[in-house]
C-alpha cells in the first residue's frame, strides 16, 4: 500500500513541487486549494490527497547550519475509497538507514514516523488517525529527520487550511 502511494505521488510530484510558485494551478489533477494545502485526485487507481510544502527549513550538521541540496519536501495525507487517511512525508533525501522521523505539532503532541528511502510513514492506521486529529487541532507541525549523510533536517509546515483540505480529499475518495 505504501509503495502504491509513493508511485502515485511521484507521478504528481512535478505538479506538487510547484505549490509555492503558483504554477500548481496548471496541474490537471489538482481539484482544490485551501490556504497552505492543495488537494489532488488520481482516478486509476482512485486516490485523493492533501499536500503541502514547508514554510521553513533548517539543515544542520554537527550543530551548525549548513546549505544542502534536497529534492521536494512534502507532507501528504492520502485517502483511498473505503480507507482512512494515511500520513506520509517526503524528505527530499534518503533517510539514514533505520532512522525515524519525528513530528511535533505546535500543541505539544509528538509522533514517530518510520523511514524507507526518501519517505516516512506512521506505523499503523490507528497512528495515522491520531496524527490527523492532532494536525487538525494545530497551527503548524515540525518534521525532523536525519539524512544518510548525517545532516539533521527540520521542516516546519503550516496547518492553515489543513482541516478543509482533508475534508475535501476524504469526500472525493469515499
Amino acid at each position: 500500500m505504501k509503495s502504491n502511494f509513493l508511485q502515485g505521488a511521484l507521478l504528481a510530484l512535478g505538479a506538487s513541487a510547484l505549490i509555492g510558485s503558483g504554477a500548481l494551478a496548471q496541474s490537471s489533477n489538482r481539484v482544490a486549494a485551501s490556504t497552505d494545502w492543495s488537494v489532488f485526485v488520481e482516478e486509476s487507481p482512485k486516490e485523493c490527497w492533501g499536500v503541502s510544502a514547508p514554510k521553513e527549513t533548517v539543515n544542520t550538521k554537527d550543530g551548525k547550519a549548513v546549505q544542502v541540496r534536497r529534492g521536494d519536501i512534502l507532507l501528504f495525507v492520502t485517502y483511498r475509497p473505503g480507507k482512512a487517511g494515511e500520513i506520509s512525508f517526503m524528505g527530499g533525501y534518503p533517510f539514514a538507514g533505520g532512522s525515524t522521523v519525528e513530528m511535533v505539532v505546535n500543541n505539544g503532541q509528538k509522533f514517530t514516523l518510520f523511514t524507507d528511502g526518501e519517505g516516512a510513514w506512521a506505523g499503523s492506521p490507528e497512528e495515522d488517525a491520531k496524527i490527523i486529529a492532532a494536525l487538525k487541532g494545530g497551527a503548524d507541525v515540525t518534521v525532523t529527520g536525519r539524512s544518510g549523510r548525517g545532516t539533521q533536517t527540520s521542516d516546519k509546515f503550516s496547518l492553515m487550511g489543513f482541516t478543509a483540505a482533508m475534508d475535501e480529499a476524504a469526500t472525493r475518495c469515499k
